[in-house]
């Protein structure tokens, strides 16, 4: 069967850095809509970060700019090596404990993080 289009890989890359963009983009603004920046904060501080409320709102806000800055294509290697150590830090602290499955057998779990940093690997790369 043919595929009726395609994508070369350049474009294939773009289109997967902007998506992954916007969800973090969506993931801070939902943190900043639902008010729970504070909540954050109170967690990273519970777990030993100085200063849990200033980094919660740097973390968000990094997050909206971020992605914005990366969807538009600059700085990729930069922001891509900070989201990816905001989901190593994710897992480390939430979701390893959760297991794998993100829903289903078991909920919470590190799979999409996991999945999200491969994808943030592979749109580093200058295309």
């Amino acid at each position: 069967m043919r595929i009726p289009f395609s994508l070369a890989p350049a474009q294939a890359l773009t289109l997967l850095r902007v998506t992954i963009s916007l969800y973090m983009v969506a993931h801070g603004c939902t943190r900043l809509i639902a008010g729970t920046v504070g909540g954050f904060g109170e967690f990273l501080g519970g777990q030993g970060f100085p200063f849990g409320s200033i980094l919660a709102w740097g973390i968000t806000i990094f997050e909206i700019a971020g992605g914005i800055t990366l969807a538009l294509g600059y700085f990729r290697k930069w922001i891509n090596a900070v989201f990816i150590l905001e989901l190593l830090m994710g897992i480390i602290l939430v979701h390893a404990s959760n297991g794998w499955f993100t829903v289903g057998y078991s909920s919470g779990g590190m799979e999409y993080s996991v999945l999200l940093i491969i994808c943030f690997l592979a749109t580093a790369a200058d295309y």
